[in-house]
């Protein structure tokens, strides 16, 4: 392989256009073959508006036979993760699949097989591991500055935010779930990453899906995605609130989550609760940090890197130096357990036991 990485996008949506190609477009050493999906148009109009993207392709398995491919970007559907991913490592190429893994964690231990077999990089789009204040938040806990983080607390809750309501977003066989799988991954991944690589011991979730239960009755100020929702045809089977407690070997997680709930408000944060110290995380943002034994009120200031350049720069010196990043496969696999074991409880009605 050459210096230069020659990359294939084999999804041209959101997370494409918003993210990813925005990105590229301030990197180096990298070229955009290939722009590809099953609907043209969309790819035609992510190469006008991205030009640095050389060809459009409606078959992801040419940029896959195409020998002067390194790496793809499995930037689809969560249902589409694992076969594209599991196909790309099989023709030797480096893999970035968006988050989460896939649709449950057999399938996410699947993958990591297949990347190991491969011999290839498999990273996940977890980018709150190269946020700046998820970086700081876990150096200082690494440097003891909390002392013992004993719980953690999350709110992840919106008013009235369902997504696409009737298309992929909430149909379970094609994303695997609602607000935990979609929102809830970022924030119980860089919980887990903070707490130091934290490994689960029990949990127990409740979760609901109450507010579009009539999707044609269903009221919102605002639908990100609505060019893809279908209340007429579609499904809306997942989770719109989730609520739930966890155990771990490196201290105590509860969390409520809401796409859509009946109070105007966006509460979006963390709290970690220490002995020595204690921070709220603005998700997204920046951190304030309480002292314990001056009852000092710390506000720092820094700058925030945009994660998904951060997160694909580290992608690309992984591949060419075969040093496994923050972001690979098998440092996420804990999160992926995570969700697949709340679905598990809520769905069962008790606690896990792991």
């Amino acid at each position: 392989m050459s210096q230069i990485v020659t990359i294939a996008v084999i999804g041209c949506g959101r997370i494409a256009r918003n993210a990813h190609l925005p990105a590229f477009c301030q990197m180096e050493g990298i070229r955009i073959k290939y722009g590809c999906d099953i609907i043209e148009e969309k790819a035609q109009k992510l190469k006008e508006d991205f030009p640095l993207i050389e060809e459009v392709i409606t078959d992801y398995k040419v940029a896959l036979a195409d020998p002067e491919v390194d790496a793809v970007y499995v930037l689809t559907p969560n249902y589409a993760h694992y076969t594209i991913s599991v196909e790309a490592l099989q023709a030797g190429k480096h893999v970035f699949c968006e988050k989460p893994i896939t649709v449950n964690y057999a399938l996410s231990c699947q993958m990591a097989e297949a990347a190991e077999k491969a011999g290839k990089m498999l990273n996940i789009g977890v980018c709150n591991r190269h946020h700046r204040s998820v970086e700081r938040l876990e150096e200082m806990n690494r440097n003891g500055e909390f002392g013992t983080i004993y719980h953690v607390y999350c709110s992840f809750r919106s008013f009235r935010s369902i997504p696409g309501l009737g298309g992929a977003f909430t149909d379970k066989k094609q994303s695997g779930g609602g607000v935990l799988i979609d929102w809830g991954v970022h924030f119980m991944d860089l919980i887990l990453y903070i707490l130091g690589d934290a490994k689960l011991q029990t949990l127990t979730c409740d979760a609901y899906c109450e507010m579009a239960k009539d999707m044609k009755t269903y009221r919102y100020e605002n639908m990100w995605a609505e060019d893809t929702a279908d209340v007429e045809n579609g499904v809306n089977d997942v989770d719109d609130f989730i609520s739930g407690h966890i155990r771990t070997d490196k201290g105590s997680i509860s969390f409520n989550g809401a796409w859509a709930q009946n109070i105007e408000q966006n509460e979006m944060f963390i709290d970690f609760l220490g002995d020595k110290g204690g921070a709220r995380l603005d998700y997204g943002g920046h951190f304030t940090f309480w002292k314990g034994d001056t009852l000092e009120k710390v506000t720092p200031e820094y700058d925030i890197p945009n994660m998904y350049l951060e997160e694909s720069i580290a992608f690309i010196d992984s591949i060419h130096t075969g040093v496994k990043d923050r972001n690979h496969i098998d440092y996420v696999l804990e999160s992926a357990l995570l969700l697949d074991k709340l679905y598990e409880s809520a769905e069962n009605k008790r606690e896990v036991v792991l």
